[in-house]
């Protein structure tokens, strides 16, 4: 079973540290290649690039990958509890093995 809290956790910072990495890519290559990143279509409040900006980004795209690593964790638990019985124990020996 996944811990919902450590996935959230993760995807967050993943979905942060991501966006920061796309905006410093941004400042580096010309702008008529910001229009196809589509940043400020899937960011409600996002306009290229402003301080206040790029804090609604970061905290926007940590807020989505949290949202994805609780929907991914509930997925996965929901699956993994309801597995065949012959799933669980290869799954089981998978992780003892590693």
């Amino acid at each position: 079973m996944l811990n919902w809290k450590l996935v959230g956790k993760t995807t967050a910072s993943f979905g942060a540290v991501t966006f920061v990495l796309c905006v410093a890519y941004g400042l580096i290559v010309p702008t008529r290649f910001h229009a196809a990143w589509l940043l400020e279509a899937i960011l409600p409040g996002f306009t290229w690039l402003t301080t206040p900006s790029f804090l609604l980004g970061v905290i926007e795209t940590a807020l989505y990958g949290a949202g994805g690593g609780v929907l991914f964790t509930a997925l996965y638990n929901h699956f993994a509890r309801n597995a065949p019985p012959a799933a669980k124990r290869a799954d089981e020996r998978t992780v003892r093995a590693a």
